[in-house]
């Protein structure tokens, strides 16, 4: 499907495409999403208070989505695959602000060194050099300063046709929020709906020390994609009610 195509269908977005010129292209393929519901004190304690933690039934949750990012390019340029192509783990929550309900990460690690300086230099997200390795039926990231490893073996099975309400509420976000130091920033995305398959995770190891309290059990739900095509939109800043010139 082309990107005039994909701008074109919009019947699925909860608001109206913005109006702007959208700025960048990307691919995010062969996803696996692993969903924990998690207590909303301790959440609090990753949130900067400029959001608002989003719930579903009182509870919030929080996922960890391991993914290849491909083709990310600025509207008017080619991809240059040695940096726009590249595994990732972000580690994400949920939340609401300005009347949209997006995401917000908690983590973001890449694959390729010189693709999270570019990354970071770009957007201002919070990427870290992680050793990832992705064979067929499974995933591996390391890093060796914070310590934190993700090792998820698994089989895809078959499509979802009929998506339940906590299928379209972990996954159908179209804009991502992030603090820096003086400003939330926001980013509008557009992609079509996630397809989803089902997933078996033959086994699962996730270690990272500053989620203990945080992510404590076995996934309360996981969800694998063949990816979707993405346009996203520049950064909006809102400076933070707490930052003192």
């Amino acid at each position: 499907m082309t990107i005039r195509e994909i701008l074109n269908t919009t019947e699925h977005r909860p608001w109206k495409m913005p109006t702007e010129k959208w700025k960048f292209y990307q691919e995010w393929n062969n996803v696996i999403f692993l969903h924990w519901q998690v207590e909303l004190s301790e959440l609090k304690k990753f949130v900067p208070k400029e959001l608002e933690i989003d719930l579903l039934g009182g509870k919030p949750w929080v996922s960890v989505v391991a993914f290849t990012m491909e083709k990310i390019r600025p509207k008017n340029l080619p991809s240059f695959a040695p940096i726009s192509d590249f595994d990732e783990v972000n580690i994400r929550t949920y939340v609401k602000s300005n009347n949209k309900t997006g995401v917000y990460f908690l983590s973001i690690e890449g694959g390729k060194k010189l693709s999270c300086k570019v990354a970071k230099g770009i957007s201002e997200l919070p990427y870290r050099f992680s050793k990832i390795e992705r064979g067929e039926n499974q995933y591996k990231s390391n890093n060796s300063e914070f310590k934190d490893q993700l090792n998820v073996q698994f089989t895809v099975g078959k499509k979802i046709t009929e998506k339940t309400e906590l299928d379209k509420w972990l996954t159908e976000r179209y804009v991502l929020f992030q603090d820096t130091e003086k400003s939330i920033n926001e980013f509008e995305i557009h992609h079509l709906e996630w397809p989803i398959k089902e997933i078996e995770v033959k086994n699962l190891e996730f270690n990272y020390a500053r989620f203990d309290k945080l992510i404590k059990s076995e996934p309360n739900k996981i969800q694998y994609s063949n990816g979707v095509k993405v346009i996203a939109w520049g950064k909006c800043r809102k400076e933070k009610t707490s930052y003192n010139k």
